[in-house]
């Protein structure tokens, strides 16, 4: 398990979720399962330590970590299920952008798309 905590970007090797800054906001995080949550740098590293604990799959109730996975939820706001689920769901996909990875913008709903 490698979880990569850049001043710039936080990766894992076990999950295709990411977080990087959002531009314009000096101390403010976003997370790709957690897409339009404003995060500080620790809640940040709690959600990427969740994808990547969870990033293999097969956490349930009664696994040995699954009361980290609900304390560290909790920190979030959220419970166990409910991150487990996010984070299960497809990472949004990448774009490039002034040579670094970004993720794309969803289209809005007046994109037509």
């Amino acid at each position: 398990m490698t979880l990569t905590i850049n001043d710039d970007s936080m990766s894992s090797d076990r999950t295709g979720h990411t977080a990087r800054p959002v531009p314009g906001h000096r101390q403010a995080w976003v997370v790709s399962w957690l897409p339009g949550h404003h995060l500080d740098r620790n809640s940040a590293i709690t959600a990427m330590v969740i994808a990547d604990v969870s990033g293999p799959g097969g956490l349930h109730r009664g696994h040995r970590l699954w009361p980290h996975i609900e304390s560290w939820a909790a920190e979030l706001g959220l419970t166990a299920p409910t991150a487990l689920a996010a984070i299960a769901a497809e990472p949004p996909p990448r774009a490039p952008s002034a040579g670094k990875d970004t993720w794309a913008e969803p289209a809005g709903p007046e994109a037509g798309g």
